[in-house]
């Protein structure tokens, strides 16, 4: 919400969304968009690394090697806040870090409906799941954040203290990559050259990494050619297989005591009177709200009935079929309120759930719309383009509508604020186009994949294809659409390349 902290990018007009343009938030300054994110920290399934060590034929990527990788970058810390049963939360030691510079763990305390709405959805037949990142996230969860005693952690954290060999530039934005032929020998920001005794590695991410290639003459070579940018080198599949998770809010006002929202964020006094006490002892309600939620991820017999799903080729199928790998999630607590138009004082004593379909088959794009390279590529992800995703979209949202009804969760809502007319597949899809936001995962504009992979611009190792001395390693290369929320991934990508490039040069 704080513009000095985002590049603020909107998304093209969206054909299946109203055509509204939706937030493409990007955070702006140390620490990237772990700066300004929920801190939400999921890694997703076992089998998206499994997948994607198919994909580019590399077990460095498979689930066992990825999880070494993560224990080594997080402190994890198990402490539950109170009122919280172990039953909903108990992580295995062996699956966490417990030494690395990467603080997640659980909110400190918890508002006093959050154990209970998660009882709720056992009550409902959904499973419990007592550790959402082990590698098999199925279930319902308390959820496990970036961030630790009140204060988020963030990719900055991986650089406290500063190691001695480091030298960070802000307000130094990169323009391009400097060629010779066609080899990478350094970068251009604000009319400086920085030039690299080795490599040069790209991490700015699914929409800004494409820019800075394009305007460095790699990329599709009609979109350089129309901006008047010299090829160096023609590879169409940078900017191409945008891909992105998106939610939709359901919210409903709830009976007297059963929350203690409206108490408190309809009482400026409570809020900042709650604000001194978190800044001197890091306890009290703003330790509470806005911190914590119950996390869900499910598998859906409807949608693996549907014909969309069964016109899926059969890798696809067999993919989404794996044990570990959800088709949607269900977030619980969130605040609504700072987010929808027009929310009423007298509503705040509120339910929100927020609904996610998984593994979209849309692809969209980020491609050129200026031969300034300061000017944003135009972000087109395409959302619901393909049936599959629509489908999805509306077993999914479905399947919450469905746990609202149930008696656990049905026997404290007063009225609804926002949800869909019905539960027809018409009503349904109709209140995704209103109601639809990204959640800010974009993956996929620089692929990675094997040499002979048409839609593929980096191998194995990031290294950009036809390019010497020049690697990727952020959200673009990721060729799965991990079933999380993709924090963790990013850390993952860079981690994996370290790890690569540690052994390539001889580092250890």
């Amino acid at each position: 919400m704080n513009k000095d902290m985002n590049w603020g990018y909107k998304t093209t007009p969206q054909p299946q969304c109203a055509d509204r343009e939706l937030d493409y938030s990007r955070g702006l300054g140390l620490g990237g968009s772990s700066a300004i994110n929920f801190g939400v920290f999921t890694v997703g399934a076992r089998d998206d690394y499994e997948e994607w060590a198919r994909i580019v034929d590399d077990d460095a990527f498979r689930w066992e090697p990825v999880q070494a990788r993560l224990k080594r970058l997080e402190n994890f810390h198990t402490t539950l806040p109170a009122g919280v049963s172990s039953k909903y939360a108990a992580p295995n030691a062996s699956d966490h870090g417990s030494s690395g510079p990467l603080h997640v763990g659980f909110p400190a305390e918890c508002e006093a409906d959050v154990a209970p709405m998660i009882e709720t959805f056992k009550q409902a037949g959904y499973p419990l799941n007592p550790d959402h990142n082990s590698g098999n996230p199925i279930g319902m969860s308390l959820l496990i954040s970036s961030a630790h005693q009140g204060r988020r952690s963030t990719s900055q954290d991986l650089l406290t203290p500063r190691p001695e060999n480091l030298t960070i530039l802000t307000e130094s934005p990169v323009q391009r990559v400097l060629l010779k032929g066609k080899k990478a020998v350094g970068v251009e920001s604000n009319g400086q050259q920085y030039l690299a005794s080795k490599e040069v590695i790209l991490t700015a991410g699914s929409l800004d990494t494409p820019r800075i290639l394009m305007h460095s003459g790699i990329g599709p070579k009609e979109q350089l050619e129309k901006y008047n940018i010299p090829v160096v080198h023609s590879c169409p599949p940078i900017g191409q297989g945008l891909r992105d998770h998106g939610f939709c809010p359901l919210v409903y006002t709830r009976t007297e005591g059963s929350t203690a929202r409206a108490e408190f964020y309809g009482d400026q006094a409570a809020m900042d009177a709650a604000l001194e006490e978190w800044k001197q002892t890091g306890t009290g309600p703003w330790a509470q709200f806005a911190t914590e939620m119950g996390i869900g991820f499910f598998k859906s017999d409807e949608l693996v009935a549907s014909d969309e799903f069964k016109a899926l080729p059969a890798e696809e199928q067999r993919y989404l079929n794996s044990e570990t790998v959800p088709h949607f999630e269900m977030l619980t607590h969130f605040p609504i309120h700072w987010f929808l138009p027009g929310f009423r004082d007298e509503d705040l004593n509120y339910s929100c759930l927020l609904v996610f379909p998984y593994n979209g088959q849309s692809r969209g794009t980020a491609t050129l719309q200026s031969s300034d390279p300061s000017v944003p590529l135009h972000f087109d992800p395409n959302f619901f383009e393909h049936p599959f995703d629509r489908r999805a979209a509306i077993a999914s949202l479905r399947e919450a509508v469905r746990f609202t009804k149930t008696e656990g969760y049905a026997k404290d809502t007063v009225a609804t604020i926002t949800a869909p007319q019905s539960d027809s597949d018409e009503d349904l899809l109709a209140y995704w186009a209103q109601t639809f936001g990204s959640s800010w995962h974009m993956t996929g504009t620089v692929k990675m994949g094997k040499p002979d992979d048409a839609t593929a611009a980096v191998d194995k190792d990031f290294r950009l294809m036809g390019i010497d001395g020049l690697r990727v390693a952020d959200m673009s290369v990721v060729p799965v659409l991990a079933s999380c929320h993709v924090q963790a991934v990013a850390y993952i990508a860079g981690a994996t390349c370290a790890e690569k490039l540690v052994k390539e040069h001889g580092l250890a």
